[in-house]
């Protein structure tokens, strides 16, 4: 692969530092090599110069919690409607239009298998770096057990063999057994449901699922091959189950009170709250076929969400970022950073939207910040984010996107 400069950029760097203008990125290979002020003579090894016009060239955005397999809003049916070919090819429609947006990187928290990054990987399909954690873990009537009241048995086994497909695990054994099946088809994490959710029809919001000593085998059957597990969670009994059980990351926690805020801070346990779903899904969710308890209860997320961003972000919480968006409202990401702008400054919301996740997910040596030695997952920004991250919402914000120094998409 040769060579190629993005030249007459501001470079945003997202390690928090201020960015710098007029500077030119010099690519080699899938790295960057070099990052110099605009003027100087390129390296003879350049065969191709992107000019960027003064736009700003930062790290490829991650996104740490989303469903590639929620291909419908009301995922609660989801399954029934697809055949599995149809499911699969809307999945990969999902992920290259992903990869277009700006993400170059994104872990999926449950429902897409590895197959999909295998893909990718082999260059199959067009789509960003992605972390998988197959089959959500959940128990009997939890979160992610679909099965209507009147359906018994694995409902599920006579539909779509993809999507957000999950585990029914009770007691730790069973639940040790699911880890370990995650694991031998390719996990890169285990998720696993720690308390009662808004998507799903036999739970309630606030209630407490998993036992710490269920949520703790998950996390030393992880550990043990060098895993590690993410937990849905939304009341504070529930989080503080989850990091007590040693859980990496804390999904949601809409409904954290302050004093379990400084608990994930002490911890060092990061948290990934995804607000944007919560609005989009309050304002959308009847015309997309949910139904309306499902959307009482999103409406009480929604309300509590930002309530519990502002006591991470005040007691100093590991704060990533994750979206969460179902079906075609992932088109909105750009929503997620607007939202978390309204309580962190836009230059901590890019921060964990880059750096922050990628420490969360084990690759910050490599990915995550722009500069030399790293990757070259590079993003082109029409505006200047750091000071009105709005301009993600404008259409055709992201006019050019590298992976590993590959340019996968250029409007220059």
């Amino acid at each position: 692969m040769s060579a190629l400069a993005l030249t007459n950029s501001t470079v945003l760097d997202c390690t928090g530092r201020e960015p710098v203008e007029n500077m030119t990125v010099i690519v080699d290979g899938d790295r960057i090599a070099e990052i110099v002020p605009a003027g100087r003579p390129l390296p003879s090894s350049v065969e191709q110069a992107v000019d960027c016009a003064g736009r700003t060239v930062m790290p490829g955005l991650m996104d740490a919690h989303v469903h590639i397999g929620a291909v419908d809003v009301n995922i609660m049916e989801q399954h029934r409607n697809y055949l599995t070919s149809h499911f699969a090819l809307k999945m990969g429609a999902i992920l290259t239009r992903t990869l277009h947006q700006g993400y170059t990187t994104v872990r999926d928290a449950g429902g897409c298998d590895a197959g999909f990054r295998q893909a990718i990987e082999q260059g199959v399909l067009q789509g960003p770096r992605l972390l998988v954690s197959n089959a959500p873990i959940s128990m009997t009537g939890g979160h992610a057990d679909f099965r209507r009241p009147t359906e018994r048995g694995d409902v599920l086994e006579c539909c779509s063999q993809v999507g957000m497909r999950p585990s029914i695990a009770d007691g730790p054994d069973e639940v040790r057994k699911a880890t370990r099946e995650n694991i031998r088809t390719g996990a890169d994490q285990i998720k696993v449901m720690a308390g009662g959710g808004a998507m799903s029809p036999a739970d309630e919001l606030d209630t407490i699922q998993y036992t710490v000593e269920e949520m703790r085998t998950a996390v030393q059957t992880a550990e043990a091959a060098g895993k590690y597990v993410l937990a849905h969670a939304y009341s504070s009994l529930a989080v503080r189950n989850a990091v007590s059980a040693g859980v990496r990351s804390i999904e949601h926690g809409n409904l954290i009170d302050e004093a379990t805020a400084r608990v994930l801070a002490e911890t060092g346990t990061f948290l990934v709250p995804t607000l944007s779903t919560y609005e989009l899904l309050y304002r959308q969710g009847l015309e997309h076929g949910v139904p309306a308890d499902n959307v009482e209860k999103i409406r009480l997320a929604h309300e509590a969400g930002m309530r519990a961003l502002e006591y991470a972000y005040r007691n100093g919480v590991r704060i990533a970022s994750g979206s969460d968006l179902l079906g075609p409202m992932f088109e909105h990401k750009h929503r997620e950073l607007e939202l978390k702008a309204q309580v962190m400054s836009a230059m901590d919301v890019l921060v964990a939207t880059t750096r922050t996740n990628a420490e969360l997910f084990g690759v910050a040596d490599r990915l995550g910040t722009a500069e030399p030695g790293k990757l070259a997952d590079l993003i082109v920004v029409d505006g200047r984010p750091w000071e009105n991250i709005e301009v993600f919402g404008k259409p055709g914000a992201v006019t050019a996107v590298l992976l590993g120094g590959r340019i996968v998409k250029n409007d220059n």
